[in-house]
């Protein structure tokens, strides 16, 4: 009798054990004294470590098949460009040849220098302001140029792949599914209204939750490029604007726009694009996490995806945006 789990797809990172991590390093020409700790992260495997001269770095190991060598490398070569710049980013570390992108024991990796600092408080105006700025000149040197490999956003196609992968989940029982597919189509055919001109994409983060915003008082700085695309400005922007009340997602988008127009003029249109762009993060979340379920990690850290009540929420959410994309512009009466 065959064993059907020799069909399963191997975790990518098995192989990844602690004493490779350290000897993966160690090969690049550091040594390290101590064990590497690893972070909170889940799509790479990411590590923070101290060599012998007392630098503290991050270490990241790129997961396999994800991107190519050369879309990794445009992200490299766009963190030293913004640091060029004098935008706040940790660039990759390179060696005595130039090699920011390392291929070590069949993995790929890269070191970034440790950027202390805790996350920015988005009720605070002072932040919001200082976040705007950083925000405007990141997209000031965004705008110079375009990626060559890295991914140019596309709503719609990308939402329809989520939602196929979400449909083909075991966890979904008819009634969800139905309600899901019925949903999720609603949403997609909103969604293909969600347009904008081909030169107002630039060269984003791609992925500015505060978890990736690090800093002390009103000075902050950007990390993990690892989702940078060719996207409008807004993609940058409105995961900053997190208040419920429409009158304090007023005074967030304010602040940051204050900020933002200091150092690059921004198109007040884009705002119209902010609750499609909340949509497709909120169906592409889900496929993301069902995609990824064959690595260990995820049912560890996700358990509920596979309850009931996850899914249940999961479509009222995606009812209330629907809603919400029917009324896009509700709270922004009176932002000029």
């Amino acid at each position: 009798m065959s064993d059907s789990r020799a069909a399963e797809p191997r975790p990518p990172f098995a192989d990844l054990s602690p004493m490779r991590v350290v000897e993966a390093i160690e090969s690049l020409g550091l040594w390290l004294p101590g064990e590497p700790f690893a972070l909170n992260a889940y799509e790479n495997r990411v590590y923070l470590i101290h060599d012998d001269e007392r630098r503290r770095w991050v270490a990241k190991f790129y997961r396999p098949g994800r991107w190519s060598d050369e879309q990794i490398q445009e992200e490299h070569d766009f963190l030293d460009e913004l640091l060029a710049s004098n935008v706040p980013v940790a660039a990759p570390w390179r060696n005595g040849d130039g090699r920011s992108l390392h291929h070590v024991d069949g993995y790929r990796l890269a070191l970034f220098p440790h950027l202390p600092g805790q996350a920015p408080e988005l009720d605070n105006p002072e932040h919001l302001f200082a976040l705007g700025e950083l925000m405007g000149s990141a997209h000031k040197v965004g705008e110079r140029r375009s990626f060559q490999h890295r991914p140019r956003l596309d709503l719609l196609a990308m939402v329809k792949e989520a939602r196929e992968v979400v449909l083909d989940s075991p966890w979904l029982d008819r009634r969800q599914r139905t309600v899901y597919e019925r949903t999720s189509t609603k949403l997609q055919d909103l969604l293909a209204g969600a347009v904008w001109a081909d030169d107002a994409a630039i060269r984003v983060h791609g992925d500015c939750h505060i978890g990736n915003i690090l800093g002390r008082d009103a000075s902050f700085a950007l990390v993990d490029f690892d989702d940078a695309l060719m996207a409008p400005a807004v993609q940058d922007l409105w995961m900053l604007l997190t208040a419920d009340a429409p009158e304090e997602r007023q005074m967030q988008l304010s602040e940051v726009l204050e900020g933002y127009e200091q150092e690059r003029d921004f198109d007040r249109g884009e705002l119209r694009l902010i609750e499609a762009l909340r949509t497709f993060r909120l169906i592409r979340h889900s496929a993301w996490l069902v995609s990824r379920w064959n690595d260990p990690a995820f049912p560890l850290a996700f358990p509920w995806l596979a309850e009931t009540s996850y899914w249940d929420t999961h479509i009222r959410q995606l009812e209330q945006q629907r809603i919400a994309m029917d009324d896009s512009e509700r709270w922004m009466a009176g932002v000029d």
